[in-house]
């Protein structure tokens, strides 16, 4: 983000983070590090109903520069026009800074839940958040029939059921029936995505109720399952070096 700073700086570019659920690492002792450089953005968006924990949905943008926000969505319609007495009165419309001139009240459940618990709370949330990664990584690779499939930085973890000698196209299918099974049965949810090319188990922990004990029955429930849709049993499993 730095770099990216400077280059926006250098080249009089509007410099955007798309903060989505990673801008909250920001408030998180241990994770802050990670974001260094957001601080310089002329505009961040995230998403709090997503690492503050509060009902869907609610987002946030913030722009460092007011009157070309406004002047990106005011109308000149004049029903809308400014006065200076009764309900049209005051300096600031809300729908002057976005595209919906009707809104419901989103920043209340932030205001109560961060008055409820406070700015530090959460940040010791995320950072338990991302120790759950850490260790649900460490899950997967003492596992020789699972795979990681990216480095775990903040709060995702993906993986795939794939022993040794089960070929690509057969992982594929298992580790998609895996998902299906975990979902269906009420286990856990998690997501999938593509990586390299091969269907891949996308883990995103951003729940302050889960527990380590939640993510070894993952690790077992997956390992189980992924071995009924590959048609793999426990004793036949080929062992893989770990790289």
């Amino acid at each position: 983000l730095p770099e990216l700073a400077d280059l926006c700086k250098a080249e009089n570019l509007w410099f955007h983070v798309d903060g989505a659920f990673g801008a909250l690492a920001a408030i998180a002792p241990n994770q802050k590090a990670l974001v260094r450089g957001m601080e310089r953005a002329d505009s961040l968006a995230f998403d709090l109903h997503k690492w503050m924990y509060v009902p869907y949905e609610v987002g946030c943008a913030l722009v460092r520069w007011p009157e070309q926000h406004r002047a990106t969505f005011v109308s000149p319609a004049d029903y809308l026009a400014h006065l200076t007495r009764g309900l049209p009165a005051g300096p600031i419309w809300f729908s002057e800074y976005g595209v919906q001139l009707s809104r419901g009240f989103r920043a209340l459940k932030v205001w109560m839940s961060l008055k409820e618990h406070g700015v530090a709370k959460y940040g010791r949330l995320v950072d338990q958040n991302c120790e759950q990664a850490k260790y649900l990584e460490a899950l997967v690779e003492k596992e020789t029939e699972l795979t990681l499939m990216a480095p775990v930085s903040l709060n995702i973890v993906c993986f795939r059921y794939a022993p040794r000698g089960l070929e690509d196209a057969r992982a594929d299918a298992a580790n998609e029936e895996i998902l299906y099974g975990l979902q269906e049965s009420g286990t856990a949810v998690p997501s999938s995505t593509l990586l390299r090319g091969r269907f891949a188990l996308r883990v995103c922990i951003c729940n302050h109720r889960t527990r380590r004990e939640d993510l070894d029955l993952l690790v077992r429930e997956v390992m189980e399952r992924g071995r009924a849709a590959a048609g793999v049993h426990a004793a036949g499993v080929s062992a893989r070096a770990k790289p």
